[in-house]
This record gives structure tokens, C-alpha cells and sequence, in this order.
């Protein structure tokens, strides 16, 4: 076994706390993805889930062959591969499942959530150089193909449907509303590091939906090992903490977020927390 195929929960945080120091666009999607699926699995091996990101990305590449071009052949060559000979897919007979957000599982299992499944795609994609982002699509996790000016939004949870206009409109009114529109924020590409907040926050969901509070916040602390300039990561963290009667850890935490956020109403509405915390330790 080679050194780097079996991780403790220790190294998988220090690994992840490597990655606060790194720029955004040099973190490695698929294996940042993997360290957090080690802190729910510590010490299983991950060489044959990187062989198996590698070995799909090259089948992508043998799939659109020479005769590719533009984004929807990319996208094309990605299905194939992807929800067509490996078998992935959505899993929406047991959606809130755990399992659907740790890659490791997912990869096991060829099912997972819209942003699990996306973070196949974009591995593979960006393995071959090809310019596939993530989108700041609330509610369900969408992807863009960009290949010469030739656009490509699609699903990756149904198979890597292609989404037009309508059908945004139609996903954003069902996670958001009748009243929701479309804007511009929406098809902004989402940073890897957002990506990989989103990922985990679906897991902090569905565990304060079952009352795991503390499980949550080690959920939270995990995030703010590669993400600790996030203000919004701090103010959770603090509100946690406080709610499990950690009131000095709470105070520390609502300290930073104070610290990091930029709007002076933010920091004043989180001074009065702290205020308020600090009254009841007195």
C-alpha cells in the first residue's frame, strides 16, 4: 500500500487545511472532494477511487476522440461515459441519503446528488482542458460546457440533460418559488471552493433536519479547513456552538466572523451576539 492510500482523520485534515492556502483555481475538485468523504470514512484507501476519476477522465477523452468539436460534443463524450457506460445517476428514490454527498460512496454506488454527480463531470472535463464550470444555480446544481464561444448548460443529475432557458426557469420557480426569476447571478460560475461548500452544506442539512447538531458543526468546522476566510462559515459555527452550550467556542467563532465580515450591519448585529453571549457567561 503506498503512503498515500490510506488517510487518517488527522491527515485528511491536514490536508484539507492545505487547501485554505491554496489559490482557487489550483484546488483539484475530485480530490478535494475525496479528503472530505475520508472524514466520514477514515483510514480507507483512496488509490482506487483516484484511479477511477483518472480512468474515467480518459475514457472521456477516448470517447470524443479526434473528431470532436465544439461543447456539445464534449458534452456528448461525457454522458457517454459517465450516465452511459459507467451507469451514474441521480439518486431520487432516496435523495436525502448521506451517502449521495460522499464521493467515495458515490463512486461506489454510480448514484449521488446533483453536485456530487457535477463534480464527476467537472473533474474529467478539466483533466482534458476543456473550460466546464459550475453554476451559482440555486436548488439544483447545474454545469456549463464553454468551448469557443459555444455554450452548454446541462443537468448532471438526469444524465447530463441539456437545460435551456425555460427549463432554469421552470428548476428555479420549483426550488424557490413562484415569484423567483432568473438573474444574471445565476449563471455565474461558482468557485471551487463554493462548490465545495455547497457540497457539504447538503450534508449540515440534512443532519440538523434530523437534530445532529453537533455532527453538523463538525460538518461546519470541516468547511472552515480550506474555507476560513468565509465569514458566513464563522457565524454558523457560532451559532452551533452556542446552541450546544458552548458559549466561550460560540463567542470565539461570532469573534472571527465579526472580524471577516464586510458590511457594517453584519458586524454590528453579530457584535450584539456577542454581547448577548457574553451576558450569559456573566
Amino acid at each position: 500500500m503506498t503512503a498515500s492510500a490510506l488517510l487518517s482523520g488527522t491527515d485528511s485534515a491536514a490536508a484539507l487545511q492545505m487547501l485554505a492556502r491554496r489559490d482557487d483555481d489550483h484546488i483539484d475538485l475530485g480530490e478535494a472532494a475525496l479528503l472530505l468523504a475520508t472524514r466520514d470514512r477514515p483510514g480507507v484507501p483512496l488509490d482506487r477511487y483516484r484511479d477511477h476519476l483518472d480512468k474515467l477522465a480518459s475514457d472521456v477523452a477516448a470517447a470524443y476522440g479526434q473528431s470532436g468539436s465544439g461543447a456539445g460534443d464534449q458534452l456528448a463524450a461525457l454522458n457517454q461515459v459517465i450516465s452511459g457506460d459507467l451507469g451514474y445517476t441521480g439518486d431520487s428514490l432516496s435523495y436525502d441519503d448521506l451517502q449521495n454527498i460522499n464521493l467515495m460512496r458515490v463512486i461506489d454506488r454510480r448514484k449521488g446528488l446533483p453536485i456530487a454527480l457535477g463534480i464527476l463531470y467537472l473533474y474529467a472535463g478539466r483533466t482534458l482542458g476543456w473550460t466546464i464550470e459550475g453554476l451559482n444555480f440555486p436548488g439544483h446544481f447545474l454545469a456549463r460546457l464553454d468551448e469557443a464561444g459555444d455554450r452548454t448548460i446541462f443537468d448532471p443529475f438526469n444524465g447530463g440533460k441539456i437545460i435551456e432557458i425555460s427549463d432554469m426557469r421552470a428548476l428555479l420557480k420549483a426550488t424557490r418559488g413562484g415569484d423567483a426569476e432568473l438573474l444574471p447571478e445565476h449563471y455565474a460560475p461558482a468557485s471551487n471552493r463554493d462548490i465545495l461548500i455547497r457540497l457539504q452544506n447538503n450534508k449540515k442539512v440534512r443532519l440538523l433536519k434530523a437534530k445532529q447538531v453537533a455532527e453538523a458543526l463538525v460538518v461546519v468546522e470541516d468547511m472552515l479547513m480550506f474555507a476560513p476566510a468565509n465569514a458566513g462559515l464563522w457565524h454558523e459555527a457560532g451559532l452551533l456552538h452556542s446552541h450546544l452550550g458552548n458559549l466561550r467556542a460560540a463567542m470565539v467563532a461570532l469573534e472571527q466572523c465579526r472580524d471577516l465580515s464586510l458590511s457594517p450591519q453584519d458586524k454590528h448585529r453579530v457584535a450584539q451576539l456577542i454581547g448577548e453571549l457574553r451576558n450569559r457567561l456573566n
